[in-house]
């Protein structure tokens, strides 16, 4: 029974004691106030974003077109005889300047036909002089005895002149004789290069014949037709009557420059089903970078904006407002500032107010922001020059910004397939 008192005894003191064990740890909690993960939590969280500087410098403003290019001169090469090809003087892919002989026709059925007007002609002049000569005889015979007669004289006068006649047309046979001649030996007319030979010696061509015996192409200088909206036609029309307008040509994908030549004329109607005109430009082509036929896109150098205010495209924000940009200030945070982009060109806009050179505006985290949020900046590239440093320790560190123009024709040929006529839309 004394283990029984013994034990109600100690049961009360367990149960304070267990409730002491978790009321005094809540109390000293309590008392010592927020801990600092709680602290930082209730802190404003700064965003990371990518920023890049507004910059000073000329913008050139470019329209672009898909084009092919064609031969300055293509000239199929025909007989203007009928006769054996006896020879070929040329191999398939030479160049050859205007004058030189490619092929030989058999000249010697045109060699007989030239000696026999030449005979023809000869009897006939010797029957012109003997009339000639009656007619002098038979005038005087008139004048000093009148032992003719005028009717014999007039009629002796008119075989003259019918022999003169035939004596002209047989000159002309003689000409037409040693022109066929000529024509036996066929020449280049232009400059150009010769392509694939069509027509093999032995063969018997015809002056008739429909499919031509081979074909030049003059590559230098070479020609490239392109295409843009009507619209944009009178401000180049504008341009052109100011200076040369400059125009590049590059590859399929619109990454490589191929040629840079200028731009000569415009077509003088416009393509009701399409809605664009044609163009014309000319390259000089001393490389042969350009091939008829080849598919280009080209790109006309309309006019440069000299130094103006840009940034990149991706900063340029568009609301119920209008345009704006984040501009991050010197304490890291950012500023909605509205702004006027008169020319957005490749991934560069023109900023005519608004921005300043030299401050920093976002290009990436927009949707983060609002007025005066805190920020994480990283400067636009900065993460893939130090991917490439990384990668090779060894190579030198070059600037992105070194060469302005390579850069500009590099951001432009990225995005010319989804916007083909950039450059005015927003002019």
């Amino acid at each position: 029974m004394h283990s029984n008192l013994l034990k109600s005894e100690w049961v009360p003191l367990r149960v304070a004691a267990l409730i002491a064990l978790f009321i005094l740890p809540s109390f000293f909690t309590a008392c010592s106030g927020p801990s600092p993960s709680s602290a930082r939590a209730n802190a404003p969280q700064a965003v990371q974003v990518t920023v890049a500087p507004a910059q000073k410098q000329d913008l050139p403003i470019y329209l672009t077109g898909l084009g092919s290019i064609e031969a300055y001169y293509t000239v199929s090469v025909k007989s203007r005889v009928d006769g054996q090809l006896v020879d070929v003087k040329f191999k398939e892919g030479e160049s050859v300047k205007k004058g030189a002989l490619l092929a030989i026709i058999d000249p010697r059925p045109y060699q007989v036909q030239l000696d026999q007007a030449q005979a023809q002609l000869f009897k006939d002049q010797a029957s012109l002089r003997d009339a000639r000569l009656n007619y002098q005889r038979y005038k005087d015979l008139l004048q000093n005895s009148g032992a003719m007669s005028q009717q014999q004289v007039d009629t002796q006068r008119a075989t003259v002149d019918q022999l003169d006649g035939t004596v002209r047309n047989d000159q002309a046979l003689v000409e037409n004789a040693k022109l066929n001649l000529v024509y036996c030996h066929i020449t280049a007319s232009v400059d150009g290069r010769i392509g694939l030979r069509l027509v093999d010696p032995g063969n018997i061509v015809h002056a008739a014949d429909t499919n031509p015996m081979l074909v030049i192409t003059e590559l230098q200088p070479i020609t490239g037709i392109f295409t843009l909206p009507e619209d944009q036609l009178p401000n180049v029309a504008q341009h052109m009557r100011k200076s040369t307008l400059q125009v590049d040509a590059y590859s399929r994908d619109d990454q490589t420059k191929l040629a840079s030549g200028k731009l000569l004329t415009i077509d003088n109607q416009i393509d009701q089903t399409t809605g664009t005109g044609k163009l014309k430009a000319v390259f000089e082509n001393k490389a042969n970078e350009l091939w008829p036929n080849q598919f280009v896109n080209i790109h006309l150098l309309l006019e440069t904006q000299k130094n103006v205010t840009v940034v990149p495209s991706a900063a340029v924000q568009r609301g119920p407002q209008g345009t704006y940009v984040y501009v991050m200030k010197a304490d890291k945070t950012v500023e909605v500032r509205p702004v006027t982009i008169p020319v957005t060109q490749g991934n560069l806009s023109e900023i005519s107010s608004g921005v300043s050179p030299d401050e920093l505006v976002i290009t990436d985290g927009q949707d983060k922001l609002q007025q005066g949020s805190h920020v994480e900046p990283h400067v636009q590239g900065e993460n893939r020059n130090a991917q490439s440093a990384t990668a090779n320790p060894n190579a030198p560190n070059v600037s992105p910004s070194a060469n302005p123009a390579q850069a500009q024709h590099g951001r432009r040929g990225n995005t010319s397939g989804s916007n083909q006529n950039r450059g005015t839309a927003s002019q």
